[in-house]
């Protein structure tokens, strides 16, 4: 098996979309409804990924798992977008599949967008995993929660390191 970590290109936004709805499922599906995570349409998120490639961002990065020529997952990051930032880089997501899980490709993923340097990011209240993942990242809870009332009032927690 061959897994590699490259830069997304314009030619992966089809298959990050249904990716990005596929984990979506995944790690959401104990905490949100049935409903609201069937009515997610890869096909849309595949075409947000394809406007948001095709644009010149020099300040993100966006790179792929890659394991034996089919995509498995995603990361990306780039400038803080919240306004009382206690950092200048903002880890924007880190999404693999759950056959993934323990392989090192999620560190590999997060050491491709963010390496060592200070960040923040928002994690669901609900995903211990994710939790346990930046805790030995290095990353701490700094107190700071927001409601997501288009994900069914999806509660975030901010982490800092």
């Amino acid at each position: 098996m061959t897994r590699s970590v490259r830069k997304a290109e314009l030619a992966d936004a089809a298959a990050i979309g249904r990716l990005h709805v596929e984990c979506w499922r995944e790690a959401y599906g104990h905490f949100l409804s049935a409903e609201f995570l069937a009515a997610l349409d890869p096909v849309a998120r595949g075409e947000g990924w394809a406007r948001m490639l095709a644009e010149e961002r020099p300040h993100e990065r966006v790179v792929v798992l890659e394991v034996d020529g089919e995509l498995r997952g995603f990361a990306m990051s780039g400038p803080n977008l919240d306004e009382d930032a206690a950092t200048e880089l903002q880890l924007y997501s880190v999404y693999q599949l759950e056959t993934e899980h323990g392989s090192g490709s999620g560190q590999a993923l997060l050491d491709a967008v963010i390496g060592e340097r200070p960040a923040s990011l928002w994690v669901a209240e609900l995903n211990p995993r994710a939790h346990a993942f930046y805790l030995r990242n290095g990353f701490r809870f700094d107190g700071t929660s927001k409601e997501e009332p288009r994900w069914e009032k999806l509660v975030e927690l901010r982490m800092v390191r």
